[in-house]
């Protein structure tokens, strides 16, 4: 049964910091809406995605590797069975983003994106899965993307399909150092899959009119390159537009307007330093051929999941973008131009909730956040709710 959440879960705010009770009012205050805070689901780790299914299944990922789906209001006990192994070493691998297909009440497919264990490297990389989810298990698992990319981190990991059918991952750097010829960082080289996001058919096959299908030396997959930590991914259904928000290093998160064949500068442009002493990465800010961000965060929020609100529940907020932050603890609402490239105004939501993984409008015209703790105690999904 849905209650209202009156104190936020207990929440790691950062490497070597104590957990957070931080008391929440029954009604929340902000500009064009007032608004209640209600749990959904709890006892979750570390909750990474939410999606929703025709008949009104939500489906959650744990980045420990479990599928869980909340039925009329219940979360049900047991994960579903038939996910792939899952690469869960280290501080950011496991299991990312669900998607369904835009045809599931037809076809049944469900997408899965994860770390994927490379056993003779022992080390992962950004893979997607499909299979049919049948009686609530995972049936008919294929492979249809597998990135070449390596490293220790920053997979990116989100997917979202366009209104054609294309389906759309992050890939994030891997923590390649960002250090010596800038210019010749993996994430500016477009015969790897580091700092990309890539661009697939429904099946994981190339789509013809991609830009660099058949240039030699080039992946054909890759749709923009120059990315670092991309964590969040949204396409505008009014315009089209596809919005991606990335990880700088300390200081400049930024916001993305994503277009194909686009270098988006990581990390020859920038506005963050390195952590500790904050030694400057960047050779500038701006350079010709490289794309700047529409908005950016400094000092950084950790921007993690995207979405543009499109429901009736919140008619104010319609169009707006909404973009969850780890180590900012709180929920950017973002207003854009009339023609929906630039941002006009930012106001901050659900201040010290705990680290925002993620943030979805469910079908229902709710506002749906997915809570993490750093220590992967129990965590929960809640959502935002009109006050009157």
């Amino acid at each position: 049964m849905l209650r209202p959440l009156l104190l936020a879960a207990a929440l790691s705010v950062g490497l070597g910091s104590v957990g957070i009770a931080h008391a929440q009012t029954d009604v929340q205050r902000s500009a064009l809406h007032d608004f209640r805070v209600v749990t959904v689901a709890d006892g979750l780790e570390i909750p990474w995605s939410m999606a929703w299914l025709p008949g009104g299944d939500m489906l959650i990922t744990e980045r420990a590797g479990r599928l869980r789906i909340v039925r009329d209001g219940q979360l049900l006990p047991d994960a579903v069975p038939g996910v792939p192994e899952v690469f869960t070493t280290g501080g950011q691998a496991g299991l990312f983003d669900v998607l369904p297909h835009p045809d599931f009440a037809n076809n049944q497919y469900i997408y899965l994106s994860f770390a994927k264990p490379l056993e003779a490297l022992g080390t992962s990389t950004t893979t997607i899965v499909r299979g049919r989810l049948v009686n609530d298990r995972l049936e008919g698992v294929e492979e249809i993307f597998v990135a070449d990319a390596n490293g220790g981190g920053h997979y990116g990991g989100r997917m979202v399909f366009d209104a054609d059918g294309y389906l759309f991952l992050t890939s994030g750097d891997r923590m390649a150092p960002p250090n010596g010829d800038l210019a010749a960082h993996p994430a500016q080289d477009r015969s790897n899959h580091h700092g990309v996001i890539v661009r697939l058919n429904d099946d994981g096959s190339v789509p013809a009119d991609n830009p660099y299908v058949g240039q030699a030396g080039f992946k054909p997959e890759i749709w923009s390159y120059g990315h670092r930590s991309p964590q969040g991914l949204a396409i505008d259904p009014s315009t089209g537009n596809l919005w991606m928000t990335e990880h700088g290093p300390q200081g400049g998160d930024e916001l993305n307007l994503i277009q194909p064949d686009k270098n988006y500068g990581w990390p020859v442009i920038g506005r963050g330093v390195n952590y500790g002493p904050g030694v400057p990465i960047h050779e500038s800010i701006v350079s010709e051929g490289m794309e700047n961000p529409v908005h950016f965060w400094v000092p950084s929020i950790a921007a993690s999941g995207l979405m543009v609100y499109t429901g009736s529940r919140f008619p104010a907020w319609n169009g707006n973008l909404f973009a969850g932050g780890l180590a900012g603890e709180q929920l950017a609402r973002l207003t854009l131009s009339e023609d929906g490239s630039k941002v006009l105004t930012e106001e901050t939501l659900l201040p010290y909730i705990g680290r925002i993984r993620d943030v979805r409008m469910g079908p229902d015209g709710f506002i749906y956040v997915a809570l993490e703790d750093r220590s992967r105690a129990p965590t929960a999904v809640v959502r935002l709710e009109p006050a009157n």
